[in-house]
């Protein structure tokens, strides 16, 4: 037994469970060659000596470091500001939380958070990293998979990469499914405001806006470039109404945005939906609390967050990467339309 004041070794866990220091060291670094009755006396005695497991040595055993990374290419202010993020990293958390690993979280908004993050991966110091809200065509996900590191992205990624799996939702057939509710509502003068044309997920819900748009035998009254920020929003719709003040519908590429375009609207005058509908997209805790509520395209964020914990950590243990994933969106309507 130990002596009291003293923290148990792993020495101390085998002579307990009656096994050999490395059979007990095997267990205790996740192996699944043991047997199952050494395994089970091991894992009893590490729990009734309150053993807590060396991670450096563990790391030198499985060349692991049991560290992954959740990581956002956006300023500290961009992403405290939405909480797209946050329900992102809850289902990432969920999404990991049967495995034994600490998640690393990072926030990388200039040229020196980045320099410093890619020297803390090449470092050893992270079996993967889920990477989410990047813009053009970022050479940071390449580097990653270049050093061996799996990558998962939240987004269809810019260009393809060998090597690099995402979860992204269907951003597409959402904008369509937005243009439907619009046109079935009467309106007929339809106009958008897009996210950054250097996403993915702001060029899938761009182009599918005009394509359904047209479509219907309509004409886009315009479309202008939001930032996916609130103020962002309020811009665009100041815009919007300054080049087609007969809009009567708008698409918006997400929440925040709306809900900046519904506060320019009603300084304009204009009453939401009597005047001017307006779909969002997201279903965030901002579109069910806005007044009026908004009618939004819901993907499913916190799921896309779990899907990118799970599949890192399938990726990790199967060594190779897993394949993408799109998943389904759905209307949810609100007041604002």
């Amino acid at each position: 037994m130990v002596r009291a004041g003293r923290a148990p070794t792993l020495e101390s866990v085998a002579a307990l469970a009656g096994v050999s220091r490395a059979t007990a060291g095997r267990v205790l670094a996740g192996s699944t060659t043991v047997g199952e009755q050494a395994r089970e006396a091991v894992l009893r005695a590490a729990e009734e000596l309150s053993y807590v497991t060396n991670r450096a040595a563990r790391s030198l055993m499985t060349r692991r470091s049991d560290s992954i990374a959740f990581v956002v290419g956006e300023s500290e202010e961009r992403f405290f500001s939405d909480p797209h993020f946050a329900l992102v990293l809850r289902g990432a958390h969920n999404g990991i939380a049967g495995h034994d690993v600490q998640l690393v979280f990072s926030i990388l908004g200039r040229d020196a958070d980045r320099d410093r993050f890619e020297r803390f991966v090449r470092g050893g110091h992270l079996d993967g990293v889920m990477l989410l809200s990047l813009h053009g065509d970022d050479p940071l996900p390449l580097r990653l998979v270049a050093a061996g590191v799996p990558v998962v992205l939240l987004g269809r990624p810019f260009t393809p990469i060998d090597g690099l799996g995402y979860v992204d939702t269907d951003n597409l057939g959402g904008a369509r499914s937005a243009v439907d509710l619009l046109v079935s509502r009467g309106r007929t003068r339809l106009a958008t405001i897009t996210g950054p044309l250097d996403m993915t997920a702001a060029i899938d819900r761009s182009a599918g806006f005009e394509a359904q748009v047209r479509e219907h035998g309509l004409r886009p009254r315009g479309a202008v470039d939001g930032d996916f920020s609130l103020e962002g929003g309020r811009a665009a719709m100041r815009a919007l109404l300054a080049r087609s003040p007969d809009l009567d519908a708008v698409f918006v590429a997400n929440d925040l945005m709306a809900l900046g375009a519904l506060h320019e609207l009603a300084d304009a005058g204009r009453s939401v939906p009597g005047d001017v509908a307006v779909v969002g997209f997201d279903d965030s805790p901002l579109a069910a609390a806005a007044h009026p509520a908004i009618t939004t395209v819901r993907q499913p964020i916190v799921a896309m967050g779990e899907e990118l914990g799970r599949r890192l950590m399938a990726g990790i243990k199967q060594g190779e990467p897993q394949p993408p994933v799109v998943l389904p969106t759905e209307i949810v309507l609100r007041e604002s339309a």
